[in-house]
């Protein structure tokens, strides 16, 4: 696997928690970092496929009516 460096200004409270993590798990600081990143990265594409599947649903029509969830929800306060 390739590799590049990249470079981001950081405020010093979160490097000082990057530090601190790094220590306390015994891991070079860039393991921290890449961890967070492919994380961060692996949601971000969840919710981007999350989202297209939302709106294949409204294209193909695939919708709840307004008011179909208006008496849903107040139909939750009765059931408590």
């Amino acid at each position: 696997m390739s590799t590049r460096v990249v470079t981001a200004h950081i405020p010093s409270e979160l490097a000082e928690q990057i530090d601190q993590l790094a220590e306390r798990l015994d891991r070079p600081k860039g393991w921290i970092v890449k961890q967070a990143l492919m994380s961060w990265v692996e949601l971000e594409a969840k919710r981007h496929q999350l989202t297209l599947e939302g709106l294949a649903d409204v294209d193909a029509g695939r919708l709840v009516d307004h008011a179909a969830i208006d008496a849903w929800a107040k139909n939750l306060d009765k059931s408590v």
